[in-house]
């Protein structure tokens, strides 16, 4: 057995390949510890087949964990994902709903939290996707973390949002349901519905959510964290950016961006990642992270880092 309680068979995909990151667990599945989050594979929507090619690599080197949404590229990340998945390939999809593409708008997407809404994106995920129920959907809030802030008619209660979903499940259209931007009172709420896994932002500049993460631990859910490095966004800390993240790189001679993943797989191990790229290369750094050892010395001052912030509404 596994320190997570997985017996040691499952070590090995469906398929034989050795799992990225050992394994975890999700939604009642075994899956590899270190997924592929699709969303960046949006910059490849020039060239369809390089994108294809991509989620190949990826599934072939044993990540059986896909994280996308129908709003990422407006319904090409699901697109791509449908074409370049097989039946045999055992992977667990993971979309999300909560907001819809806006290009027109000031930022490019646009809440969409209305139950109504949520239904509606699922239907648009099972269209794209080419599939009759998805794995897992994350229902994502917009009470904490970088993004958008819910206002107006799009301030939901909880509750009415997991009506829909838990109806979604009772249909067969979602197998199981996450949460995502959340905070620990919403989680501690929505248990009850049997959520399996929490998107939130987290990294080692960015450690909010302890308290999450460890009612997470306790109550069987898969932390799945979002901006692992940290963001994109001018206000929000890089992983990249801190001192000792570089020393350690240094020490072990790998990247600042290996360790950063690295601390968070042996941070916890209820910790699945699902790191993006749009380039091979970095898929392949990204998946050898699970065989980068932190000793004691480095996981103590890792764990030192000052934590910042990743709470930064941007509309």
């Amino acid at each position: 057995m596994t320190s997570t309680g997985i017996p040691s068979s499952s070590r090995a995909t469906h398929g034989g390949t050795p799992r990225p990151g050992g394994a975890g667990s999700l939604a009642g599945r075994t899956v590899s510890r270190i997924g592929y989050g699709a969303m960046q594979l949006e910059r490849l929507h020039a060239d369809r087949a390089a994108a294809v090619a991509l989620v190949r690599r990826a599934v072939e080197n044993g990540v059986d964990h896909l994280d996308t949404a129908q709003f990422y590229g407006d319904g090409f990340v699901n697109e791509v994902i449908r074409e370049a998945l097989r039946p045999a390939d055992d992977v667990v999809v993971v979309s999300k709903v909560g907001a819809d593409p806006d290009p027109g708008g000031p930022l490019p997407l646009r809440p969409a939290q209305r139950p109504e809404e949520l239904r509606a994106s699922v239907e648009d995920n099972l269209r794209s996707l080419g599939t009759d129920r998805i794995p897992v959907v994350n229902l994502r809030r917009l009470d904490t973390g970088p993004g958008l802030r819910a206002e107006g008619d799009q301030a939901v209660d909880l509750d009415d949002q997991l009506a829909v979903m838990t109806a979604l499940r009772d249909e067969g259209k979602i197998g199981a349901i996450g949460l995502s931007s959340v905070t620990p009172d919403g989680l501690r709420r929505a248990l009850t519905a049997g959520i399996v896994c929490v998107q939130n932002a987290y990294s080692v500049v960015s450690r909010d959510d302890e308290e999450m993460l460890a009612l997470c631990s306790a109550e069987g859910v898969a932390w799945v964290p979002y901006f692992p490095l940290g963001g994109a966004f001018p206000a929000m800390p890089k992983v990249a950016d801190e001192p000792a993240v570089h020393t350690v790189a240094d020490r072990l001679g790998v990247t600042p961006a290996q360790v950063g993943l690295a601390w968070l797989l042996h941070h916890a191990p209820n910790v699945l990642l699902i790191p993006g790229t749009a380039d091979a290369g970095h898929l392949d750094a990204n998946l050898a992270v699970g065989e980068i050892a932190l000793e004691a010395s480095s996981l103590a001052a890792l764990d030192a880092v000052r934590s910042r912030s990743a709470d930064v509404p941007l509309g």
